[in-house]
């Protein structure tokens, strides 16, 4: 069931939000080569606690394996859900950020690519059109239209430069729980409800060198690209009015 929100949440969740953006404003100049990427965790999860929220993945998941850590860190052909280590960033690495913050019951969810030092052209292009894959998702999220015009938006524009799509993972809705209906799919399948004011949703795409198709590691967690080509991922939390639509974590 898809929960609309009222302005009430909404504003909420843009507190969330900003609170979000701002941290990594701070962090981006930690992400760069030689750095442990469980320091970087550690940072994030005291940055949160100082701003009085809680990491909203931190023991997220079956209870059997929950999520260990505050933060996502997934480098290069990890897709998604890469958990910090004594891993330390290499010149030319591709590093995914994916946090969220859960400030008095409102979550916020974004994601960030970084180029660390020097990246070579292809993982430089590769995150550049990913990075506009989501902002042409973003403008295809309107009051009225369908849901799935957003993943034909960010499917068109991927392939349009050759690279593959992630289909096994997608965004969500977000704002009172971590994942909320409806799934934001980056292909055009599943439902597709209008749009509503009162809508929240993650757009994230993911985006591949090559194919599209992903694998999990034994750790039930981290995905990595199946061919092992490098991957990046992108990603904002939207709030949809009746006239507009606003990006909460621009």
């Amino acid at each position: 069931m898809i929960r609309l929100k009222n302005e009430k949440q909404i504003n909420a969740i843009r507190t969330s939000c900003k609170a979000l953006s701002s941290m990594y404003r701070e962090l981006l100049p930690m992400v760069k080569p030689g750095v442990e990427t469980i320091e970087i965790d550690r940072w994030v999860h005291n940055w949160i606690k100082k701003a009085g929220g809680k990491p909203a993945f931190l023991g997220y998941g079956p209870r059997k394996n929950p999520f260990p850590n505050s933060i996502c860190i997934s480098i290069n052909e990890e897709v998604i859900h890469g958990i910090p280590s004594r891993r330390k960033i290499a010149n030319g690495d591709l590093v995914s950020l994916d946090c969220g913050i859960d400030l008095d019951g409102y979550i916020s969810d974004q994601a960030i690519t970084v180029e660390a030092g020097k990246v070579s052209p292809e993982a430089h292009r590769l995150n550049e059109v990913t990075r506009e894959c989501l902002y042409a998702g973003i403008k295809a999220a309107k009051a009225g239209d369908r849901l799935l015009q957003i993943a034909r938006a960010v499917q068109g524009h991927a392939l349009s430069h050759g690279y593959g799509v992630v289909h096994q993972f997608c965004g969500h809705g977000v704002g009172l729980e971590v994942h909320e209906d409806p799934q934001v799919t980056n292909v055009p399948h599943g439902p597709n409800p209008k749009l509503a004011g009162g809508m929240v949703i993650a757009i994230e795409p993911m985006i591949n060198l090559g194919t599209g198709d992903v694998e999990i590691l034994e750790d039930d967690w981290t995905v990595v690209t199946a061919d092992q080509k490098l991957s990046s991922h992108w990603e904002h939390t939207i709030a949809i009015f009746p006239d507009h639509t606003e990006i909460l974590t621009e």
